[in-house]
């Protein structure tokens, strides 16, 4: 009935250069490091790249970045991959840099179809230099933009054959708002069940969101 499994080389087809890709993980933690590795090895640059960080130079996207194939980065901080800041000294690489949970909350707006959130983090600072400003009961707040990518890669622990997805403890962090927030979502998964196998209750992403799913490692 569902056949969402996608091959390597099918997965690989769809990449361009240029793409938007928004990605899971923290430090590494729960990023899809085969479809990294697909990434990697198909040649695709020009990438924007949004996500929480990124990683170290051998973790996660770290490897993107210091393989230059990263063009834009939207993060949260940067400061665990030298290469990143330095690309971004050197203007080989555009960064911007938003609070953590004004990234989350923008991810979310970019999933649920809304126009922005209204925060008060970063009034009166650079991050809300050339941003609209609204007040309300006397209290002024930046207009944050929703934001969306052509494609989201996430990492689960397990999925059933329809996509619904489970995570391994902290490993989940972004990876469920990502999923919500990009036109075509493949998951990595270390294990792929039987329609039925998962508990509902356990089930963080529908399968709704998934477009295709990965192992991790192929049996």
């Amino acid at each position: 009935m569902y056949n969402k499994r996608i091959s390597p080389d099918a997965f690989v087809s769809r990449l361009k250069d240029g793409m938007s890709i928004m990605f899971g993980g923290f430090m590494g933690c729960g990023t899809p490091e085969r479809i990294v590795g697909l990434l990697l090895d198909s040649g695709v640059r020009d990438l924007t790249l949004i996500g929480n960080d990124s990683a170290l130079p051998n973790t996660g996207v770290g490897v993107l970045v210091a393989n230059r194939r990263v063009k834009r980065l939207i993060a949260s901080h940067i400061g665990t991959n030298p290469l990143t800041g330095q690309q971004m000294i050197n203007g080989e690489l555009d960064v911007e840099l938003v609070p953590q949970g004004t990234l989350a909350e923008r991810i979310r707006c970019g999933g649920a179809g809304l126009g922005g959130v209204l925060t008060q983090t970063g009034v009166g600072t650079v991050v809300g230099e050339g941003k609209t400003h609204l007040t309300f009961d006397g209290v002024e707040y930046l207009v944050e933009r929703p934001l969306r990518a052509d494609m989201a890669i996430v990492k689960a622990r397990a999925a059933d054959e329809a996509g619904n997805l489970v995570y391994d403890k902290t490993a989940r962090n972004f990876n469920p708002l990502v999923a919500m927030a990009a036109d075509w979502v493949i998951a990595e998964v270390d294990e792929l069940l039987p329609l039925g196998s998962l508990d509902p209750e356990a089930v963080i992403t529908p399968g709704v969101m998934i477009s295709a799913l990965m192992l991790t490692e192929e049996s």
